[in-house]
């Protein structure tokens, strides 16, 4: 079974039935809000530095992964991870893991931090074993992820006379 994580910019029609029937049998409702709010051009996940990301097996859709503009702060420096989903029938098996990651390194360079709030204690334990802090008495995120400077050269000493 080959997982392959792809950055996408379109949704074919119907490719994502599948999964947001699943969702939706799991008591989600986020992926239907990703593909109307796709539809209506409310979020193509288009703007400088976001990405959509997808995992198929086969050709077929098995998770999805997007990385936004944190809508709930005014910081361009923020991005939020938005719509992690993996078919019930695949979980386990390292796809959300490889989705996050994709979107991790989407935002390494264009983002200082990445921000996300989950309900899901999996997605919880994933989101930590990533790397993501704990976030406490903020109802917009749970779990923060702040990108490290690039350390600086050291200063070079002054060239001297001879």
């Amino acid at each position: 079974m080959a997982v392959e994580i792809v950055q996408v910019t379109e949704l074919a029609s119907g490719e994502f039935a599948p999964i947001v029937a699943d969702s939706e049998s799991d008591g989600w409702r986020f992926l239907r809000r990703l593909v109307d709010d796709w539809t209506s051009g409310v979020n193509r996940f288009d703007r400088p530095g976001e990405a959509l990301f997808v995992a198929r097996i086969d050709g077929c859709v098995v998770g999805v992964c997007g990385l936004n503009l944190d809508p709930y702060t005014s910081d361009e420096a923020t991005g939020r991870v938005r719509r992690l989903y993996v078919l019930q029938s695949h979980r386990s098996k390292g796809i959300g893991q490889r989705l996050v990651k994709a979107v991790i390194a989407a935002a390494s360079g264009r983002f200082r931090r990445l921000r996300v709030r989950t309900e899901n204690a999996a997605a919880t334990r994933l989101y930590e074993r990533l790397g993501f802090e704990p976030v406490v008495g903020n109802a917009d995120c749970t779990h923060i992820l702040e990108f490290q400077l690039p350390k600086s050269e050291p200063n070079e000493p002054a060239p001297r006379d001879l």
